[in-house]
Parts: structure tokens; sequence; C-alpha cells
């Protein structure tokens, strides 16, 4: 089983992503790391998160090799944020009657998109939804929470993991 550790740097929406002697770049959430997630907050939670499936933009890259569960991302896939409906932090199709969020997206952020296994079992309203690791921005600015990597350094992770694989985001104040 591989682990993906998650630490902060010196800027809070900056950290690094380790996985055996590999260290990678990533962005997390433009307020750091926290241990109480709540919607909204653009932080990344602190936690130990399963990697539960790939999803992935066909329209712009190969299938990626990985032993996770795959899955191409579609024109009206969704994730629905919004705490007060019954779909909230789970995968819906877009247009959908609740806010969600919108997967298929024109800059590349979604298109290498790892499912993580937060506040998903059970889902609990307003501990944030959609927490993903994906592609960092060319700058690497800050995520809503979520931990990101360049695209190369993405495929390379992936061809590492399958579905006994964690991501764990460390506390800073424990680290």
């Amino acid at each position: 089983m591989a682990e993906l550790v998650v630490t902060a740097a010196a800027e809070a929406s900056e950290g690094h992503l380790a996985l055996g002697d590999a260290r990678y770049r990533c962005a997390l959430g433009g307020a750091g790391i926290l241990a109480e997630k709540r919607e909204g907050d653009q932080a990344t939670p602190v936690g130990v998160f399963p990697l539960r499936r790939l999803l992935y933009r066909p329209d712009r890259l190969i299938r990626p090799r990985t032993a996770l569960p795959i899955r191409p991302i579609r024109a009206d896939d969704g994730w629905c944020d919004a705490p007060e409906d019954p779909d909230y932090n789970r995968p819906v199709q877009l247009p959908h009657t609740a806010s969600a969020e919108t997967m298929y997206r024109r800059d590349r952020l979604y298109d290498l998109v790892v499912v993580l296994g937060h506040n998903d079992a059970p889902v609990v309203p307003g501990r944030g939804s959609a927490v993903f690791l994906h592609v960092a921005r060319p700058d690497f600015g800050p995520t809503a929470g979520c931990v990101a990597l360049a695209t190369d350094d993405l495929l390379a992770v992936l061809t590492e993991v399958g579905p006994d694989s964690t991501l764990r985001v460390v506390d800073p104040l424990s680290a």
C-alpha cells in the first residue's frame, strides 16, 4: 500500500507531497491545513484519506496508468457542494437542482482528479465537499481545499498508487 504524505511549506497554501523517496511540490487550500474542515473555508483538511478513484479527461489525455478504478469525465459531470442537499459531497449530473461544482472544466485543473475519501463515510453536511487530488495551476496558486500537483508529477504518482493507497495530510501544528 502506497501512502502519500502531504506537509505544509512556509507559505500556508504551499506544501510537499512525499511518496517513498520522491518528493513533489503541491498547492494546498488558501487557508492552509486545518484540523476542522468546514464547507467554503478554503482549507485542506488534516487526516488520512483513501484514494477512491481517478477521473480523467479523455479528450485531453490518454488513459493514465494506475491501479485505481478509473472513469472518464463527461461534460455533464458535477459534484454537489450544497450542504442542505441529499447529494452533498457526491457526484451528480448537471444541471443539478442544488449548487454543484462542474467537473468538465475549461482550465486543465480537473484533467486528472483523484477522488479522496474525505467526508464520505458517512457524509456530514457542512464538513467539506469535493476535496480532491488534482492538477495544479501553472503558478501553483492556492486551491479551494484540495491538494494539487503538476500534471507530470500527478501522472507519476498515479503509477504507484492503487485502491489500498491513502493520502495523509499532516497537521502543521503537530509536525
